[in-house]
């Protein structure tokens, strides 16, 4: 009993702390959905993209939106999800299909709003029908802009 205690209030420190952290598609996105952020350097979007293509990371990430999917299925109604499994599972869907992105997503009652910036138009129109793609999105703000990677 007594080794149980400290696994479940780490468990519970660890789900409190994912919960509370920004849902960006790279580490240099911006912070919040009010800002687009600066245009990526070329070697951020290569190095991005070498990340997101990488079949176990895809794989993970679809298996990731997956099992929080059917978590949500047995624990209530599937299109009513919280906010944070939200922002997660679409930051997820878009890391894995926009790699070059640098994408920060937040969201309110099933709506997902996504800013930052994406290389080209083709990426940019491709994030709404993507977000909609996880149970639970209502709507999609899509803030986010074209900005080509600037040459180092």
């Amino acid at each position: 009993m007594n080794k149980v205690i400290p696994v479940l209030l780490g468990g519970y420190l660890l789900v409190a702390i994912t919960a509370c952290t920004n849902a960006k598609t790279s580490s240099d996105a911006p912070n919040t959905t009010a800002s687009n952020g600066a245009t990526p350097d070329a070697t951020s979007v290569q190095n991005n993209q070498q990340d997101a293509s990488n079949n176990v990371r895809k794989a993970q990430m679809e298996a990731d939106i997956r099992a929080r999917e059917q978590r949500n299925a047995t624990g209530g109604d599937p299109l009513k999800r919280a906010d944070a499994d939200l922002e997660s599972e679409v930051r997820t869907k878009l890391e894995a299909n926009i790699p070059q992105g640098k994408l920060t997503v937040s969201a309110k009652d099933g709506v997902v709003t996504v800013a930052g910036t994406v290389p080209n138009q083709n990426q940019l129109t491709k994030i709404e029908p993507l977000a909609k793609q996880i149970k639970g999105v209502t709507g999609v703000a899509v803030k986010a802009t074209v900005a080509p990677p600037k040459a180092n």
